[in-house]
């Protein structure tokens, strides 16, 4: 008996622990079971009123996207409106211009016709003065010619200009030397053969290199012994002697001891009197004869063209009379 009563004690008793933790449990899962049930009758019975409102929600979101796209289409009409407001606008403002051009045109068209109307008088009164002139043209024509002629009387014979003779400058002239002359006058030179022959060539780069007969006349210089040309320099003759100098020395090989130069004042015939025992001559060349225009076919016959009808008669105007000429310049001393 006494064993039995130790092993009770030993044992431990877990019934209570347990019981009270199914309890637990079992209440917990009444708790959650009965949120459920409340929850899920809360969601499926809602209230009459809530369904009313997400319906007419419903129904106010879709008048609003209606609503949307008349007021985009609204929009679209004003915009087309403004723009014909502006057009029609633009066409008063057109039509007004236009009013004022038409008023415009009308008053220049009565203005024109007068205007036309005195020019067509002024035209005829031209017309007889005209006339009037005509008729004593050819006695005014008498009278003009009588007094040029008396003028021509009472005018001086023209002066010829001094002659200028050149005298050799500087130390002279080496004996046995041959001088040739080449005047620079302007644009232009002219070249001695001798007294009475000369030859002229203007003074232009291309010329000069073109000219055969100045090149010829300096490559003969240059063949006679003891040669030198001396360019007689008039007051406007500086472009033309270098030019000529230049192509003399650098084409021809003239040495700068046989280029040489002479001022020539005024504008008179040259003397070269004091050169006459120095002064070298060269024979001209011939004239070039002129070339034969080249034959030409006989044309075809042509029947002369239809004499056009007589253009009607237009009353006669006197040529207008020409502008006389400028005076000639003076010479320069």
């Amino acid at each position: 008996m006494a064993r039995r009563r130790q092993r009770a004690s030993e044992e431990l008793m877990l019934i209570p622990f347990l019981d009270i933790l199914c309890s637990l449990i079992g209440v917990l899962i009444l708790i959650i079971v009965v949120l459920c049930v409340a929850q899920s009758q809360k969601v499926k019975a809602r209230p009459v009123e809530d369904v009313a409102r997400s319906k007419e929600h419903l129904e106010l979101k879709e008048k609003q996207k209606q609503n949307e796209k008349v007021n985009e289409q609204i929009r679209e009409k004003l915009a087309a409106l403004e723009k014909l407001k502006a057009q029609e606008k633009q066409k008063e403002e057109q039509v007004a211009k236009l009013r004022v051009l038409l008023d415009a045109a009308a008053t220049d068209r009565d203005r024109q016709k007068e205007l036309s109307q005195k020019l067509l008088k002024e035209l005829d009164d031209l017309l007889i003065e005209i006339n009037g002139l005509t008729a004593q043209e050819a006695p005014l024509k008498k009278q003009i010619e009588a007094l040029l002629a008396e003028i021509k009387k009472l005018q001086p014979p023209p002066q010829k200009a001094a002659p200028v003779v050149v005298h050799p400058g500087g130390s002279g002239l080496a004996k046995g030397s041959k001088v040739f002359f080449i005047e620079a006058f302007g644009g232009k030179l002219t070249y001695y053969w001798d007294e009475s022959n000369k030859g002229s060539v203007s003074a232009v780069p291309d010329v000069i290199a073109a000219d055969a007969d100045f090149n010829a006349y300096l490559k003969a210089v240059r063949a006679v012994p003891q040669s030198k040309i001396i360019f007689l320099l008039r007051d406007d003759g500086m472009g033309a002697y270098r030019l000529g100098a230049g192509w003399a020395q650098s084409t021809h090989t003239f040495g700068v001891e046989q280029v040489g130069k002479l001022p020539i004042p005024g504008r008179g015939d040259i003397d070269l009197k004091f050169f006459k025992e120095f002064m070298g001559a060269l024979p001209a060349p011939p004239p070039n004869p002129p070339s034969a225009p080249p034959a030409h076919p006989a044309a075809p016959a042509v029947p002369p063209p239809a004499k056009p009808p007589a253009p009607a008669p237009v009353p006669a105007v006197p040529a207008a009379k020409p502008p006389a000429p400028p005076a000639a310049p003076a010479p320069k001393p």
